[in-house]
């Protein structure tokens, strides 16, 4: 599954950090749906349904790590310029292991926890679960790009994305906009 790349050093991470910075507010858009049907799968769709059991339907949330899965992780969602930065490329996106990509501010001053967000026929809610890297992070897109999604502005920016869970089920598809709730 791994698609071979360079790694990008931490000034070079830290170059695209203004592009980040612009990310809209509200009115993101959902740039990219991708199901995990199994272990080291991937499938890009254009289409979702999300469940309130389930999270996104055929992917495994529910089964992943055995006993009972957390709803509060259901869902992961990346900021879409972040994940264009470490990726260096849209066909890498997926290797984040984030379900949806949205160009949207994720930051703490933006979706603070229990701040909702619809997308499509469908509302999801900010969790209080952080989100962090694992070494398969690191193994696709280095040591740096970790450090730069999970410490300093990256924590607070939540670069490497944020969990939710589904508060109304519907179906979101890409191109959609996501906008926070009131």
């Amino acid at each position: 599954m791994t698609i071979a790349s360079r790694h990008l050093t931490a000034s070079e991470l830290e170059a695209g950090l203004e592009e980040i910075r612009r990310a809209p507010k509200d009115g993101g858009t959902l740039e990219m749906i991708v199901r995990r049907p199994a272990v080291g799968e991937r499938e890009l769709m254009q289409e979702g349904q999300l469940d309130l059991a389930e999270g996104l339907v055929g992917d495994n949330w529910s089964t992943r790590g055995g006993g009972r899965p957390n709803p509060d992780t259901q869902l992961t969602v990346m900021n879409a310029r972040v994940a264009a930065l470490v990726s260096q490329d849209a066909s890498r996106w997926q290797l984040a292991g984030d379900q949806l990509y949205i160009d949207l501010d994720l930051s703490d001053d933006n979706l603070p926890t229990g701040t909702q967000l619809a997308i499509g026929s469908a509302v999801i809610e900010v969790s209080a679960i952080p989100h962090t890297g694992c070494a398969k992070f690191v193994e696709r897109f280095g040591l740096d790009a970790m450090k730069f999604v999970n410490e300093g502005e990256g924590k607070f920016r939540h670069l490497r994305g944020i969990n939710t869970r589904v508060v109304v089920p519907g179906v979101i598809r890409v191109g959609d906009r996501a906008t926070k709730k009131t």
